[in-house]
């Protein structure tokens, strides 16, 4: 293999357990010789994971290539710790080739260095030793003198010259412990290096295990256990609507609900607090989950009333707290605050919401607090937990270069940190709209009877699949907690969900009837029921949009089941605009005509009846539609889920109660 083959090999394989890092945690580098292509010559090259990249998932396009000795060369104009951040522009000037990725700010530690390999990584074990009170005797005890301790220094030029001189003071040794921090490990050939990465992160293990404390926590706080699982899911779903909105008061996030056992357990333990309130130590921790989370202090099985009341006085106080570390922290040049809500709430008994601005953000938030308590018990088990102070906290979280990061990043979708429920969204219609609205950002729930076809479409969508009948009431409340569980809360729900039935008055059955009203009258109703309950807990508006039909105001033949139902729900849409804005929730519907390619209502039989009142061949029935339009053109999935997008998309905003026909030009459907 080449050197950056081996490169990507050994990130591979470290990246892919997460006791090893974390996620986008850490970065690896290799050293080597390739051919210069202005001299023809030899030069001596370093690649090294870029910025924001994953060591499980790097690629040869993820990698810094820089030349050595201009990079070395820059120990000579290095300015001094004040201004080391001027030495990531440099860094440019050292770049070898075209492309690659952008270096980060650890990339002078793997060029500064001497050795030809050489990991950066973020183990849980490592962090425990490098956040202990006294872990520098603790990593002599451990390690003896084969891994040397290094004091807390933010990551940077300096950090690099730091490591540097203990690597040639110690010969000897492995690697370090970055206090406060991680751990950097070195070797002359890659399975070296890798071999001792993992030296010091199993050594560590056994060591936090042979030597460890019981219960590092404490004992459990009666009433703090965990709920029983049914009860602890419904009582999530119940309350992460009012976690989203208050954790979106100063901008929309998605949220993530995880109840695993190590969050469980922490959150049961009487050290909860206190922990807590220390907050996170690892840069890579705590710029994803602020400085410290924001911890309810009720029993699990308060009423629900008042823990939502406690939540509200809660993060009141936490916006409060955060200003005032804010002001206690930021100078002249500092970066304008990011916003005061929490990105961490736990809720003994049930469990922990994360939250970020789009759903992998939110669920990496979460994962990096599992990794922060697992530093908190190993650290607590040995000695006791000490992070790095809060001074040093906010000189990274509002660092200029985290900041210049944050500019990097690509302006979001329209319906970035949205999040949608499609009913009936398997096929034809529904799927052509939850596909445009995960196209537009959305974080979409497929909702069908039909469980297969709600699958293929999740995946195609990158969603979720929930099998509900809409004429279930607990079938309905069962896919809006299951979407609220997976992201958060709801923002955006489509009530598509039907079926057809054509018959002349006297040929239609009670059943007809009832089937009809119960599937698009009933069911829109309480989806619409469920989904506005969601959007009140939230506090922050929504949208409901119903899928009606040219039939809800044009007098079809053979068609009264399903035109009067269609017109009841093209009322539902009136009447509950005019109740629901005063809540932020506008409610608008489409009234789609002859849709017949990919509609699962026309391949079900209802092409065929049409067809047959109409006396055309069924596989004509499309064109024949749109004969009869002003527009004369057919209408296809996508151009209801258009409408859909048009409606929620963001530039109606102050469009409440409209019915958007799509139907290519009905006259006799013109809305008076």
């Amino acid at each position: 293999m080449t050197v950056p083959e081996e490169l990507v090999a050994r990130s591979n394989a470290l990246g892919a357990d997460p006791r090893n890092t974390n996620y986008a945690g850490g970065n690896t580098s290799a050293k080597g010789t390739a051919v210069d292509p202005v001299t023809g010559t030899p030069a001596e090259l370093l690649w090294v994971k870029g910025s924001g990249g994953d060591l499980g998932t790097l690629t040869e396009a993820g990698l810094a290539v820089l030349r050595l000795d201009r990079l070395r060369s820059l120990v000579h104009v290095y300015p001094g710790v004040e201004r080391e951040d001027e030495m990531v522009a440099a860094f440019d000037y050292c770049l070898h080739g075209r492309g690659g990725a952008a270096p980060s700010i650890d990339t002078a530690m793997h060029g500064l260095v001497d050795a030809g390999h050489v990991d950066h990584l973020h183990p849980d074990s490592g962090i425990a030793l490098a956040t202990a009170a006294d872990g520098p005797a603790l990593t002599k005890e451990c390690f003896g003198d084969r891994v040397a301790w290094v004091d807390w220094r933010r990551p940077g030029f300096q950090l690099g010259l730091d490591i540097a001189a203990v690597k040639a003071a110690n010969p000897q040794a492995i690697g370090v412990i970055l206090g406060g921090h991680g751990i950097t490990a070195w070797g002359a050939t890659s399975e070296e290096c890798e071999r001792n990465s993992l030296e010091i992160i199993r050594t560590a293990e056994e060591f936090l295990a042979a030597r460890g404390a019981p219960e590092p926590f404490g004992p459990v706080v009666p009433g703090f256990e965990a709920l029983p699982e049914a009860e602890r899911h419904a009582r999530a779903a119940a309350l992460a609507p009012v976690i989203r909105g208050l954790a979106s008061t100063d901008q929309r996030v998605l949220g993530h609900y995880t109840d695993s056992d190590v969050v469980l357990e922490f959150l049961a333990r009487e050290k909860l607090g206190p922990l807590a309130a220390l907050g996170t130590s690892c840069p890579d921790h705590f710029l994803r989950t602020k400085v410290r989370p924001l911890v309810l202090d009720l029993p699990a099985t308060a009423p629900l009333d008042d823990i939502v009341a406690r939540l509200k006085e809660l993060h009141a106080s936490y916006r409060t707290e955060y200003a005032a570390y804010y002001e206690r922290h930021a100078v002249a040049g500092s970066p304008a605050m990011r916003g005061a809500d929490p990105a961490i709430v736990l809720v003994p008994g049930v469990g922990m919401f994360s939250f970020g601005r789009d759903e992998q953000t939110a669920r990496v938030a979460g994962e990096f607090y599992v990794n922060a308590i697992n530093v908190m018990r190993g650290a607590e088990a040995v000695s006791s937990y000490a992070p790095i102070p809060e001074s040093e906290k906010f000189r990274i979280e509002y660092w200029a270069l985290e900041e210049a990061k944050l500019r990097r990043m690509p302006k979001p979708k329209p319906l970035a940190g949205r999040i949608a429920l499609v009913t009936g969204a398997g096929s034809g219609i529904g799927k052509a709209i939850a596909v445009r609205l995960a196209a537009e950002g959305a974080c979409v729930a497929i909702a069908d009877l039909n469980a297969a076809a709600a699958a293929e479409a999740a995946a195609e969508t990158g969603g979720i699949a929930v099998t509900a009948d809409v004429t279930d009431a607990a079938a309905v409340q069962a896919a809006v907690d299951a979407t609220v569980l997976a992201f958060g809360g709801l923002d955006l729900v489509v009530n598509n969900a039907g079926l057809s039935i054509s018959k002349p008055l006297l040929e239609t059955t009670e059943r007809d009837w009832d089937l009809q009203h119960d599937v698009m009258a009933k069911g829109s109703f309480l989806v619409a029921r469920a989904a506005a309950k969601v959007m009140i807990d939230q506090g922050i508006g929504g949208d409901i949009v119903y899928i009606s039909s040219k039939n809800a105001v044009f007098a079809g033949p053979n068609n009264v089941a399903y035109g009067a139902a269609k017109a009841d729900q093209a009322h539902q849409v009136r009447l509950l605009a005019a109740e629901l804005g005063g809540y932020g929730i506008r409610v608008n519907g489409v009234n789609p005509d002859g849709v017949v390619q990919g509609s699962g209502i026309f391949a079900g039989g209802w092409g065929a009846q049409r067809a047959a009142v109409y006396g055309v061949p069924e596989e004509k029935l499309g064109e024949f539609y749109a004969q009869r339009t002003i527009l004369k053109r057919e209408v296809l999935p996508e151009h209801v889920a258009a409408a859909v997008f048009a409606l929620t998309g963001g530039d109606l905003t102050h469009t409440t109660g409209l019915h958007v026909p799509v139907d290519a030009g009905v006259a006799a459907a013109f809305l008076r």
